[in-house]
């Protein structure tokens, strides 16, 4: 009998003790964590920020939908982060909507 075992990949948010965050994906989750909190990677951003928390985790069966989630994350800013650890995803919303000028809310509506 052949069993077949899903792979899971894990994109995280850690919180820091400098009240940082940290964005990075892992397929054990339990593990990383471990490694972030005892330092076992000097070079690491969270090494002279612990003790870390864990914020926020998804699950993914696909790894290249993961890795586009943590590139997307890394990119988004404080308030986002923070929006998606509470689950606030009305402000999370609200945070995500373009607000350049040329965004057609903001453009001038009296040409013409």
């Amino acid at each position: 009998m052949n069993s077949f075992v899903m792979k899971f990949y894990y994109v995280y948010i850690l919180k820091c003790s400098d009240d940082s965050f940290y964005v990075g994906i892992t397929s054990d989750i339990e593990r990383r964590l471990m490694e972030h909190n005892s330092g076992k990677y000097p070079e690491a951003y969270t090494h002279s920020r612990r003790p870390v928390e864990l914020g926020f985790y998804q699950e993914f069966t696909e790894p290249n939908q993961a890795i586009e989630f943590e590139k997307k994350i890394k990119k988004w800013s404080r308030l986002k982060k923070l929006a998606l650890i509470n689950e606030n995803y009305n402000e999370l919303q609200r945070l995500s909507q373009c607000r350049n000028s040329s965004h057609h809310k903001f453009r001038d509506r009296k040409k013409g």
